[in-house]
């Protein structure tokens, strides 16, 4: 599910009279707040099982067929910066055909007609994150190393096919999950480009960098977080901070895929302790929107909040905010 549903809290009405209505209102809207909290954890833990199982014996072939190349490398060579470009990617779709077409020469029977013995060379290129290899065939295998704090998570994979040569590479399988722009960056990047294997990685990356640190504020906050909504792709997350006097909401979305820093960040505190106020019959207390006098409930933006989750890793900035939000509710 890509979008993310948030249901705004409503103030109560200033007419005490009405009180009531409002009340039962609340007890329906918290309801069906429940079911739909309950509906998005059933959906994400089903497509998480689907994707698992539908891509567990693909994972499982490739990684046997990846191991293999490796056993029968005759060089690993550890590429960085410029040395991994458009112009190695061609090199490595030559040997690839040159290989497949002295082994079909073989099996015809006319292997004397191609003696190259550079093409026997059996070399795997690292760059980075990203493992490159010939694979049997005329397709070309990129393993992808994920990580996270320094400790490795999952290993994804891309195999890339060309039927000559000189016609484009096309994405023949992988392992990537289904809800990341793969088709997409295929359609961008991917002709001799070296962009798409390198753009495919960031994809990667970024996702397992904002997953984890959902997981992490889970792990280590969870106490203090009173809902939490995400897409698969953890590009739009929402969590409400419900251990202070007024119930916090957080919003965050990242409008690139490849970024572990959102582009747009609201953090709102609604004045919980004037709605008990009005259910008691207290009077309630006016507050000032662009100067008017009015009974309204109206949120207040925590700046810092924000600035915080702008700039930091939202475990480092959960801690930040908690940590200085007595003082800011102030």
């Amino acid at each position: 599910m890509q979008q993310l549903a948030q249901v705004k809290e409503r103030p109560f009405p200033v007419k005490m009279g009405e009180v009531n209505f409002s009340q039962s209102e609340d007890i329906r809207l918290e309801t069906t707040r429940a079911r739909f909290s309950n509906v998005l954890k059933k959906h994400g833990e089903l497509t998480e099982r689907l994707s698992r199982d539908s891509d567990k014996m693909v994972f499982e072939r490739l990684q046997r067929e990846f191991e293999a190349a490796r056993a029968s490398q005759t060089q690993e060579i550890c590429l960085d910066g410029e040395q991994w470009n458009d112009g190695l990617l061609a090199t490595i779709r030559e040997r690839v055909h040159m290989e497949a077409d002295r082994k079909a020469m073989q099996l015809s029977g006319d292997g004397a007609a191609m003696p190259n013995l550079l093409v026997r060379e059996k070399i795997t290129y690292k760059v980075g994150n990203k493992i490159i290899c010939c694979l049997e065939g005329t397709r070309i295998g990129i393993q992808y190393e994920t990580s996270f704090a320094g400790e490795p998570c999952e290993m994804f994979h891309c195999i890339l096919e060309s039927k000559s040569f000189l016609e484009k590479m096309t994405v023949l399988e992988h392992t990537i999950p289904f809800f990341l722009p793969v088709r997409e960056a295929e359609n961008d990047f991917l002709s001799s480009n070296a962009m798409f294997i390198d753009h495919v990685g960031d994809l990667l990356q970024a996702y397992i960098d904002r997953r984890e640190q959902v997981r992490l504020i889970k792990e280590l906050y969870g106490n203090q977080i009173g809902e939490l909504y995400f897409s698969l792709p953890y590009h739009m997350i929402e969590f409400v901070l419900a251990d202070f006097d007024c119930k916090v909401t957080v919003s965050l979305r990242y409008s690139d895929l490849v970024s572990t820093l959102p582009s747009s960040v609201s953090v709102l505190a609604w004045p919980i302790q004037q709605h008990k106020k009005f259910s008691t019959g207290a009077a309630p207390i006016n507050m000032k929107e662009n100067g008017a006098q009015g009974t309204q409930n109206l949120p207040a933006r925590l700046q810092y909040a924000e600035d915080a989750l702008r700039s930091m890793s939202l475990p480092e900035a959960f801690a930040e905010i908690v940590l200085n939000m007595p003082k800011a509710l102030k």
